[in-house]
């Protein structure tokens, strides 16, 4: 970490949308953000975020918590009982980069689907879906993701994820969305928030990610959910006490940081292009739909940990995702010259590693 500190004036970092610094004008409101204390309930701000989620995703009540993992766990926790099973799908963020939380909090399994970028059927979900027998664990839960990060960013068609809850609440189950991306979703399809939300009994969203908050994520949903929500939060250790700062960012975040996205979206579809015409880089552009761009690299360049490694050398960072594969993420701390000298340097790093 030291070392990105010495290189950051020349750094590109395009490791994650997480790594963003809070804009002038968020700095601003959290600063002047109103206080209190979120424990007993009398934080304004946070109040006043709650209320504005809540509304926006047409949800009964929200939840303010300190991450998108504790958003997950704690939705989890609110909806299910020790041995219960959650069908999720296997490139999930909840099966790979929550720390095995379900199992660990909750006591639940996962019975994984399998499908292109992240998506799966209603068919899926029958298949997986346990009956009632002493021998099984019990399915009680289903988890979708929008946008699906090892999908490569990837949105759901609004009507197979319809149906697929719709599947779910037949089979009498309950439905959560992991939307910490869910925001790229909305602007990159026209489609609001509360029809995002509408098939599920819970939702999670992010502002640290494509929002550029430095924390924070909400839970909604009904008002019995979001009771066990914040009953959980405080169990693992989340309830914060003058948290109206970030939730000041937040709410900031809200009102002036959506419809930027959109720039975030065309510099991904930027970098995916010209990545594509690199030797020895495989990028779909189409596939390129928000703002996380996923690469592959043919095996003449070494694996993904050894380019990461010759990439952050000469000024760029990324993340290697599978052994061929790497991901670079757009966001509002990078500039369209920076995309552009990004692309410029993979591309002579990788002709220099091919010799």
């Amino acid at each position: 970490m030291r070392t990105i500190a010495l290189m950051a004036e020349r750094i590109i970092d395009l490791r994650s949308d997480t790594v963003t610094q809070p804009t002038s004008g968020m700095r601003q409101a959290m600063m002047e953000a109103p206080l209190g204390d979120d424990v007993w309930g009398d934080d304004p701000t946070v109040n006043e975020l709650q209320e504005i989620c809540a509304s926006m995703f047409g949800k009964e009540d929200a939840c303010f918590v300190p991450s998108g993992t504790m958003a997950n766990q704690t939705a989890i926790r609110s909806q299910t009982q020790p041995g219960d099973e959650i069908i999720v799908h296997k490139e999930s963020h909840i099966v790979h980069y929550e720390a095995g939380g379900a199992a660990a909090l909750s006591g639940c399994s996962f019975a994984l689907a399998s499908g292109d970028r992240g998506l799966f059927t209603a068919n899926d979900v029958r298949t997986l879906y346990r009956p009632d027998d002493d021998h099984f664990g019990k399915s009680k839960l289903i988890s979708l993701e929008n946008t699906h990060n090892r999908g490569g960013g990837s949105i759901w068609p609004l009507q197979q994820l319809v149906d697929v809850c719709e599947t779910a609440h037949e089979l009498g189950l309950r439905t959560h969305l992991d939307g910490a991306r869910i925001w790229h979703a909305i602007i990159a399809t026209d489609i609001d928030a509360k029809t995002w939300a509408k098939p599920f009994d819970s939702v999670s969203a992010c502002f640290s990610k494509g929002l550029g908050c430095p924390a924070g994520s909400i839970v909604v949903g009904d008002k019995q959910t979001i009771y066990k929500v914040r009953r959980a939060r405080k169990m693992f250790g989340g309830t914060m006490r003058q948290s109206g700062i970030l939730a000041g960012a937040a709410i900031y975040a809200i009102k002036n940081h959506l419809e930027r996205l959109k720039a975030d979206h065309s510099h991904a579809k930027m970098l995916a292009k010209g990545l594509n015409t690199i030797d020895g880089i495989t990028c779909n552009a189409e596939n390129t739909q928000t703002n996380l761009v996923f690469f592959d690299i043919d095996k003449m360049l070494g694996d993904g940990v050894s380019l990461c490694r010759k990439l952050w050398e000469n000024g760029v960072l990324a993340e290697s995702l599978d052994l061929q594969k790497i991901r670079f993420v757009t966001h509002l701390n990078v500039t369209v010259t920076e995309i552009e000298k990004a692309i410029q340097i993979t591309a002579d790093v990788c002709k220099n590693a091919s010799m």
